[in-house]
């Protein structure tokens, strides 16, 4: 099957289009669970018989989405033992270019979760080089799905995996921030973490237990302890009502191979965000920097 690939802007590795996002399940959602010898592929890797579970077939989900992006899902469908048997005998073949079933969602696929998994569709082979593409639904959430655009940032900030595009992600709370391209996102300890091979970020949403406080008092308790000793290595920058302040060290200020930035987001709202970089290249102080910067609240003023 066909890949459309480019590079990171991380690291360098490849990853898809800009224009056309790939991303895909690896099982559908009730075959996870099941013993490896409870799968069966008949032939090609896109045909799937789980014991106990039902009859799948990979297939290709597109979705359009905002600043001409496509989202390229690789999900299974669903289908009876017949419909498995027919794509089977004709997937290496002439025939297989006039390929097309029916069968149910087998993916659970944020931001649409339930209302999607188990929904009816129409799959057929748009291009014999590519696995079958779902072209139409059967109940009007499959059908929405496939019809209407949707907001890119909405929508891929939803994926954990590495994107080539810059999505803007919620954390909570009113605040958001842009996920660098090539990094991936996750949830835990309390922070939002976003990893590359060269470089992560972290990034800690704070409620002032003292509304009266100024933004600058609060900056002050935030970096009460904080290793902020060089002032050449330090920025303060106004924000509407409040301002926002980082810092950063080398590998020469503390003895890790690693640079280190520290920035910090207040607002004039009792409320604060803080990020926490780590690079391995020292021009990456430039991207620490644009992470810090794009901190955002859009909470009431």
């Amino acid at each position: 099957m066909t890949n459309h690939l480019t590079s990171c802007s991380c690291c360098g590795d490849a990853l898809t289009d800009e224009r056309r996002i790939d991303v895909g399940f690896k099982l559908p959602d009730a075959a996870v669970a099941t013993p490896e010898e409870a799968r069966h592929r008949l032939g090609p890797s896109a045909l799937l018989r789980v014991d106990g579970v039902g009859s799948f077939i990979r297939c290709l989900l597109p979705v359009r989405l905002t600043h001409e992006t496509e989202l390229v899902l690789g999900i299974w469908l669903e289908v009876d033992e017949a419909t498995l048997r027919q794509a089977h005998d004709l997937w290496e073949h002439h025939g297989y270019a006039d390929l097309a079933f029916s069968g149910r969602l087998a993916n659970k696929i944020r931001p649409w979760g339930d209302e999607l998994l188990g929904a009816p569709f129409i799959a057929q082979v748009a291009d014999p080089e590519e696995l079958p593409h779902l072209v139409a639904g059967q109940d009007p959430a499959a059908a929405r799905v496939l019809a209407d655009t949707w907001d890119r940032d909405h929508v891929l900030s939803r994926f954990s995996h590495q994107l080539p595009v810059d999505v803007r992600t919620g954390l909570g709370g009113h605040w958001s921030v842009v996920r660098t391209a090539g990094l991936t996102a996750r949830f835990a300890d309390g922070t939002d973490q976003f990893t590359g091979p060269d470089r992560s970020a972290a990034v800690t949403v704070f409620t002032d237990d003292d509304p009266e406080r100024s933004p600058e008092d609060f900056l002050s308790a935030l970096l009460a302890g904080s290793p902020d000793k060089l002032p050449a290595q330090r920025l303060t920058e106004p924000l509407p009502g409040g301002l926002r302040h980082a810092f950063w060290l080398t590998p020469d200020d503390h003895g890790r191979e690693r640079y280190e930035f520290y920035g910090f987001a207040v607002p004039a709202s009792g409320t604060a965000a803080g990020v926490f970089c780590t690079h391995e290249d020292p021009a990456g102080l430039a991207w620490a920097q644009q992470f810090w910067r794009s901190l955002d609240w859009a909470g009431p003023s």
